[in-house]
């Protein structure tokens, strides 16, 4: 048995309440919700689990060839969704399957399936998604390697990196150094942009597989609200070069609607960053933590959180700048204030003295 399951993750607006929108699905799709099959029940924590949507399978003519697809989404409350195409070939081999992946590949067979298939999705979401927005163009792709085989065959490193080469032993290194096993009889390679699952526990891959997704969703999500940072950022720095070309009482005016906005942006974009990060919980299962660990760090998650971590940071930084100067021009004018009531009371009583006389 061989399995290709191509993966397009997309963020879909803000947080999506599944329960009314499974409600509301379940007119037209077959529904359900993800759930780990061989772990127990309280090694994994999902506060709300995904909804999962199936399509009528597609098919695919190319050069005399065939190819049909699964199609599977799922739905996520913090504002995702998982688009996945799957070939399967219940006698296929692993040679089988490499050629197969470039075949697919080389023809890109893939990209219009997303494209026309996340159009079709949004026309049925956006009406039951708050905030609904999308970016055909922004999106983390992935690629998982399905064979029963119970050892890899041929060169890892030639299928996980999509090129027919002769790679130096340091390149397989790099691409072999994520691999793990939980018995004799399984192995996983897990690549930056693709994984190997071999093995014929179906009940084990198939969580490794959602582990996986779960782990490209949290870097998609990072990916999106540190872009929107960077964008916010860049907003604030011209609304600050704005503010201080106007005159003091309108520019103290203007600080203040400044600052209420960097609150409120990096007080959400921090909730919302909070939730991604907590996303799934893996408590007991040793392997299983191993393995969702691994994924983050090979798709660089520790970066993206980084790099969001360092722009609220700076957010939060203008915020504090512009109160101390909302504070300091506020103090100058309560001085101006008292020397203005000092000098009309010396005023008065001067003029009481004058009559006086």
């Amino acid at each position: 048995m061989i399995s290709i399951r191509y993966y397009r993750i997309y963020d879909i607006g803000n947080e999506i309440d599944l329960d009314l929108l499974e409600k509301d699905l379940t007119q037209t799709f077959p529904t359900a919700r993800t759930s780990f099959l061989r772990v127990k029940p309280k090694s994994i924590i999902l506060e709300n689990k995904p909804v999962l949507l199936k399509s009528e399978p597609v098919k695919i003519e190319k050069e005399g060839t065939t190819l049909e697809f699964s199609v599977l989404a799922k739905i996520y409350d913090i504002g995702a969704i998982s688009i996945c195409f799957v070939y399967e070939n219940p006698d296929g081999t692993y040679p089988e399957m490499e050629k197969t992946a470039r075949f697919i590949t080389s023809n890109d067979l893939i990209g219009n399936l997303f494209t026309d298939y996340l159009k079709s999705m949004m026309e049925k979401l956006k009406f039951s998604i708050k905030n609904f927005s999308y970016d055909p163009e922004f999106f983390e792709d992935y690629t998982i390697y399905l064979s029963d085989t119970t050892k890899l065959e041929g060169d890892p490193a030639s299928l996980l990196l999509g090129e027919d080469a002769d790679f130096s032993s340091q390149m397989h290194d790099e691409v072999m150094k994520n691999t793990q096993s939980y018995t004799k009889d399984d192995i996983a390679v897990l690549s930056w942009d693709s994984a190997i699952l071999c093995g014929q526990d179906t009940q084990l891959s198939l969580d490794l597989i959602d582990l996986i997704e779960f782990a490209n969703v949290q870097v998609l999500e990072l990916r999106y609200y540190d872009r929107e940072l960077t964008r916010q950022m860049s907003r604030m720095y011209d609304d600050i070069e704005h503010a201080d070309r106007m005159p003091s009482f309108l520019r103290m005016r203007q600080y203040h609607s400044i600052m209420n906005q960097l609150m409120k942006s990096s007080a959400e974009i921090s909730e919302v960053t909070e939730k991604v990060h907590n996303l799934i919980k893996i408590t007991e299962d040793v392997y299983y933590a191993r393995i969702y660990e691994s994924a983050l760090k090979v798709m660089r998650s520790g970066q993206w959180t980084g790099s969001v971590e360092k722009k609220i940071e700076t957010i939060q930084d203008s915020y504090s700048m512009l109160s101390d100067e909302v504070r300091i021009q506020h103090s100058n004018f309560l001085e101006w204030i008292v020397i203005i009531l000092i000098a009309i009371e010396v005023a008065i009583i001067g003029i009481q003295e004058i009559m006086m006389l």
